[in-house]
């Protein structure tokens, strides 16, 4: 079973990891696609989305989890409500539990570790900045039952 919908996983091909703005696009609405199937089968009851910034250790965390066939882990930096609004409206249509798992660290750390990534990985530093400028904590108020912070 997947546990791990993350939509960079969308942008990769043969050569490697390829970003633009209408792969991107799409890359976002094959991921939607992705959740909206593992929950309509019936193999997923509770949602994840973990975020934070990029570099911020977020793939490496959910590595980590025991594998639980229920749970399916969103892995994404989504900075604003905005942002995972669709995520909480899929899984609700779905009758699915969602959670937010928050990996915060400093802005430092998660640009230094930018730059240890594979040269198609490395994510320009000014997109980090602006989720970093952007960033809102993720909260119950949008719609999680509950939300953990992780340093």
């Amino acid at each position: 079973m997947l546990k791990t919908i993350n939509p960079d996983a969308f942008l990769e091909t043969e050569d490697g990891r390829v970003w633009t703005p209408e792969r991107n696009a799409e890359a976002w609405q094959r991921a939607y696609s992705a959740l909206e199937s593992v929950l309509k089968d019936g193999e997923v009851s509770r949602v994840v989305v973990v975020c934070g910034l990029q570099g911020a250790g977020k793939s490496t965390w959910i590595d980590v989890r025991p594998n639980d066939e229920g749970v399916i882990y969103f892995d994404a930096a989504l900075p604003a409500a905005k942002h995972r609004k669709p995520l909480i409206d899929i899984a609700r249509r779905y009758g699915a539990t969602i959670e937010a798992v928050w990996i915060r660290v400093p802005l430092n750390l998660a640009l230094e570790r930018n730059k240890r990534r594979e040269p198609d990985k490395i994510v320009p530093e000014e997109s980090i900045l602006s989720v970093a400028a952007r960033f809102e904590e993720p909260s119950t108020d949008e719609g999680f039952l509950r939300v953990i912070v992780v340093n």
